[in-house]
């Protein structure tokens, strides 16, 4: 099963396994950790699923769309490196993918 790495606000890191089929959100979500609220459910409507990708692992995911920029637009935490980990297919090709949950707004 792919990992997927998640480094919480205090700094712990934690090590998911995570589905083919299922975003990186749901894989956060799954997982119990709380701090990443996700309050639309996935549905690209708010940001609080915002993560920052580790840069080695920008390169292979999808294209940010607009909608999901324009969310990125209004979060005071927001780098070169920012997603919202809710339009992040997780999968296979991404074992070993590390995420940082950003800062609370």
């Amino acid at each position: 099963m792919p990992k997927l790495i998640v480094v919480t606000r205090e700094g712990e890191e934690r090590e998911l396994d995570g589905a083919d089929g299922h975003s990186v959100m749901e894989v956060i979500r799954d997982a119990g950790i709380d701090e990443l609220l996700a309050l639309c459910g996935g549905c690209c409507s708010c940001a609080t699923c915002h993560v920052h990708v580790d840069p080695e692992f920008a390169a292979k995911l999808p294209p940010m769309s607009e909608d999901e920029n324009d969310l990125l637009d209004s979060t005071s935490d927001r780098n070169e490196y920012s997603r919202l980990s809710c339009q992040l297919p997780f999968s296979a090709a991404l074992d070993g993918l590390k995420v940082t949950i950003g800062a609370e707004d």
